[in-house]
């Protein structure tokens, strides 16, 4: 299971970073922990909205792609510290990455009660409107004298205090399991639409005309010809990226986090493409480019989902139906900014089957059947016993209708508390 946790101190030396760096260290096998850091979160302000900033943004995704949430709080003033209250605020304002997430909560302080009435403040806090964090019920750990509680490797001495954290946190494993099971639809909220809008919407051109690609364009004064653009690794005019893309063997597309289909690389006629792809479909919202097929909608809006939130950064399918010459492929990547920001789909089709007879021809090698493995009787393809498959459906007009059932988990909506 992987979890994110947060100390709420921005301290150099935090206790309570400390026991979540041990918790991170001692339950490796049992759930994956990232520590996050908040020491670079800035002072919360209505006026200065900072949400959109890396530091904000980075928490954001980091909370959204995990399973659950572990928050370390110390105790100041009978009360959580101003720096964890901070986050809370960043975090419930113009976004709500919190929302039907699971919450544990743990503490550390120098005396015996260990951050006791500063964690009952926090389920308060993370109960209000906007938060909505679902925190686990009836279970507490309060790590007392924590002056002394830790040998200079940063592990906790007391093994009963450690068997209690070991018995809390798979307590709160299996109650993540059922929240994120309770959510598991939260897919259907993806807009394939595309009626919201990015930094880089092309705003007063109708997605649905034929000719967007030629008047957003115009819109924006697209460079063309031999214009150069500089790239992060070179320098080349816009012919020389056309001429690229377009021998490139495999068949890309360009999806935004808008869910608007903006690109693919036309090196073969429509009527030749694995995936068929038409220079009128160029700016088209995903549910144009399905229609009328619900059940392949769902499967997009599945797989979208999961790259979105960060379930998972690739999804793969063989394509049904294939035969002996061919054994074709999608793929879809999330693709992120600098920051780790999700910024849209990245598919490629390709036949397989060409590229490994090339293989088996230059080294001399055959393909055997393998007696241990079991067939997909939908696709065709071989997998190992209780091996996942993935499946779900192009950005293409011709899609596969195969059911899928990913792993997904919950998101909040976007307004403002």
């Amino acid at each position: 299971m992987k979890l994110v946790g947060i100390a709420g101190s921005i301290a150099d030396q935090s206790y309570n970073r400390t026991l979540l760096n041990f918790m991170s260290k001692h339950c490796e096998g049992v759930a994956d922990i990232e520590v996050l850091d908040i020491n670079q979160v800035p002072m919360f302000s209505q006026d200065d909205d900072q949400t959109n900033s890396s530091v904000i943004q980075k928490l954001s995704n980091k909370i959204k792609s995990a399973d659950g949430v572990i928050i370390a709080t110390p105790e100041h003033n009978h009360t959580v510290p101003a720096a964890l209250k901070n986050v809370i605020e960043w975090l419930s304002y113009e976004i709500h990455p919190l929302d039907g997430k699971p919450v544990m909560i743990v503490g550390a302080s120098y005396h015996t009660q260990g951050s006791s009435r500063a964690q009952l403040h926090l389920r308060q806090i993370l109960e209000a409107p906007g938060v909505n964090a679902v925190v686990l019920p009836g279970n507490e750990f309060l790590l007392g004298n924590v002056k002394t509680a830790f040998d200079d490797n940063g592990d906790l001495k007391d093994q009963r205090t450690i068997d209690f954290l070991d018995t809390t946190l798979q307590k709160f494993i299996k109650f993540a399991k059922v929240i994120n099971m309770i959510d598991a639809d939260d897919y259907e909220k993806e807009d394939l639409s595309a009626t919201g809008k990015t930094d880089t919407t092309v705003e007063g051109v109708d997605m649905d005309d034929p000719d967007w690609l030629n008047k957003a364009a115009k819109k924006v004064n697209a460079v063309e010809g031999n214009t150069y653009v500089k790239l992060d690794s070179g320098l080349l005019t816009v012919n020389q990226l056309n001429y690229m893309l377009k021998t490139t063997p495999i068949e890309l597309t360009y999806v935004d986090e808008n869910n608007q289909f903006i690109y693919y690389n036309r090196f073969l006629p429509t009527e030749k493409m694995l995936a068929k792809r038409t220079p009128e479909q160029v700016g088209d919202s995903l549910t144009t480019v399905h229609p009328g097929k619900e059940r392949v909608i769902k499967h997009v809006k599945q797989v979208i989902h999961m790259l979105r939130s960060g379930k998972t950064d690739l999804v793969s399918m063989p394509v049904p139906g294939g035969d002996s010459d061919h054994h074709v492929m999608h793929y879809y990547k999330a693709m992120h900014d600098e920051e780790g920001n999700y910024k849209g789909v990245n598919e490629w089709a390709v036949d397989l089957k060409p590229i490994v007879n090339e293989y088996l021809k230059q080294t001399g090698q055959m393909l055997v059947p393998d007696p241990n493995a079991k067939v997909d009787a939908t696709s065709g393809a071989s997998k190992k016993p209780d091996a996942p498959v993935d499946a779900t459906a192009s950005a293409s007009k011709e899609e596969t209708e195969k059911e899928v059932k990913p792993e997904v988990d919950a998101t909040s909506s976007a307004s403002k508390h």
